[in-house]
């Protein structure tokens, strides 16, 4: 197989990131831009970001997962304890997370530590997911091999059946982990690949260094 993708070219000129424009803080520069983005539409999943963990088998390893909050001190994200990510995590807490919105030619990167969320705030968003979403964090030991479709079919049934007009609780090996930066760059798309990159690194004072990247 040979498939030359040399000439799948774009031209970014949708905005530009100056230096001396942007917050001290990073996290008021990231509210912006993802109240922009909304704004802007064409993303139909704006809270959609990639998390990379280091694997126990020592391989890095991306996958899209779903922002459910961010705050002054990081940002929330939710999965089964038990999951591959979850265990990576575990044995390496520093990971990467990135947003690419493509409708605006932005992205966002993130290097941070992720730890557990208090159990009584996992607990909470527990219990604003749809019964659907619920059941399936039973039923699914994420990221362990299952025989066929047909036994995850039958385990969410049993599920249904074993829950049926009871409270849904929440599996203690599911809940929420929280970011907490130590780097935040932000990537402006410009022409000729001239890219606007803005970066922001955490000092011993917690106060923020900016700095200009080259592109």
């Amino acid at each position: 197989m040979d498939n030359d993708l040399s000439n799948y070219r774009k031209v970014y000129k949708k905005s530009e990131l100056s230096k001396n424009e942007v917050s001290e803080n990073p996290m008021e520069l990231f509210q912006k831009w993802f109240f922009e983005v909304e704004e802007f539409g064409g993303d139909t999943e704006t809270n959609a970001m990639t998390i990379s963990t280091i694997g126990i088998d020592g391989f890095p390893k991306s996958r899209v997962v779903l922002l459910k909050k961010y705050t002054w001190e990081g940002f929330i994200f939710y999965t089964n304890y038990n999951s591959e990510k979850g265990k990576s995590i575990e044995k390496n807490p520093n990971v990467c997370l990135s947003f690419f919105w493509n409708h605006i030619e932005r992205q966002v990167i993130i290097k941070g530590q992720a730890e557990k969320i208090a159990k009584n705030l996992s607990d909470g968003y527990f219990e604003s997911r749809p019964d659907g979403s619920k059941l399936g964090a039973w039923a699914s030991d994420q990221s362990e091999p299952v025989p066929s479709r047909k036994y995850l079919d039958e385990r969410l049934a049993s599920f249904e059946k074993q829950f049926e007009n009871k409270e849904i609780t929440r599996p203690k090996n599911w809940g929420g982990f929280i970011v907490k930066p130590v780097s935040i760059e932000f990537w402006q798309g410009r022409p000729n690949r001239m890219h606007d990159r803005i970066r922001y690194t955490l000092q011993e004072n917690f106060d923020w260094k900016i700095e200009r990247l080259a592109p």
